[in-house]
């Protein structure tokens, strides 16, 4: 599925506009840890996490991963949003916490299956 598909099914808030929202998204990530991310995570994951700072960038770009969806309300900082913009790569965010945030993504096909 699409990642603008899934975002405007799911209700979720773009922090970066103006970067490609067309990755096809099968599997996702969930973690706070970065080297865990930097370790475990593979291409075109969507990638929930907690955590804020501009190295959540890097590690997206690293991994080629598909987007980030920050949760419980998180808000990215502004040069975290910079990058993310500079590099395009997709940040959004959700209200809802992790758990609930990854059970709605799996409910509509997107899974942590690898």
């Amino acid at each position: 599925m699409k990642l603008r598909e899934i975002a405007e099914r799911l209700g979720w808030e773009l922090k970066t506009p103006k970067v490609p929202l067309e990755a096809e998204v099968k599997t996702g990530y969930a973690s706070d840890l970065l080297s865990d991310v930097l370790a475990h995570s593979i291409e075109g994951d969507l990638w929930v996490t907690r955590q804020t700072h501009l190295n959540i960038v890097a590690i997206a770009v690293m991994r080629d991963l598909a987007g980030i969806l920050l949760v419980s309300g998180a808000e990215p900082d502004a040069d975290t949003v910079g990058k993310a913009l500079e590099k395009a790569v997709p940040i959004f965010r959700t209200p809802l916490p992790t758990f609930e945030a990854v059970g709605r993504l799996y409910q509509i096909g997107i899974s942590g299956k690898r």
